[in-house]
């Protein structure tokens, strides 16, 4: 069997005959299974993010501009009808032409509150689709915390949290 041919199994766990292959797993290595598919999963979200980024990075205005290295993401707080959860705002907070990790700290911008519709509207406009769902998959995987920082390293491909 070809990776291709388990992926489409493990989509399907209760069909046939991966249903009868878990039910043979003893518990510890059913958590095993679940640890590693979650991290591959994670791993999965962040090559879409990065995939959507670099798109995101080539269509930049400026061919004379040097290459973008990175783009970082800041936190919002959405809403949600089982309360309010903090995920990843799906604009790119800053492009870097750099390795050092730009200011972003609002303090050239005013932030206004913007009632919920108005905020979902503003998202469905502007907002990249695809990578508003890749990036609030990686924050339902792993929740961030106010303040944080996702950056993309276009180069190497790596998605790390970091803190301002």
């Amino acid at each position: 069997m070809n990776p291709l041919e388990l992926a489409e199994l493990l989509t399907a766990p209760t069909e046939h005959p991966v249903r009868e292959a878990l039910r043979e797993l003893a518990p510890r290595e059913l958590d095993a299974l679940v640890i590693e598919a979650l991290a591959a999963t994670e791993e999965a979200w962040r090559q879409v993010v990065v995939s959507l980024v670099k798109g995101f990075a080539a269509g930049q205005p400026g061919d004379g501009r040097p290459t973008v290295v990175a783009a970082y993401f800041t936190t919002t707080e959405q809403h949600a009808a089982d309360g309010m959860y903090v995920g990843w705002s799906p604009f790119v907070a800053a492009l870097a032409k750099t390795e050092a990790v730009p200011d972003l700290r609002p303090t050239r911008t005013t932030a206004t509150a913007m009632p919920v519709g108005e905020a979902a509207l503003a998202e469905e406009v502007f907002a990249d689709p695809e990578l508003t769902a890749a990036l609030n998959r990686l924050a339902a995987l792993d929740p961030p915390s106010h303040g944080g920082v996702l950056r993309v390293h276009l180069a190497t491909r790596a998605v790390t949290r970091i803190s301002t």
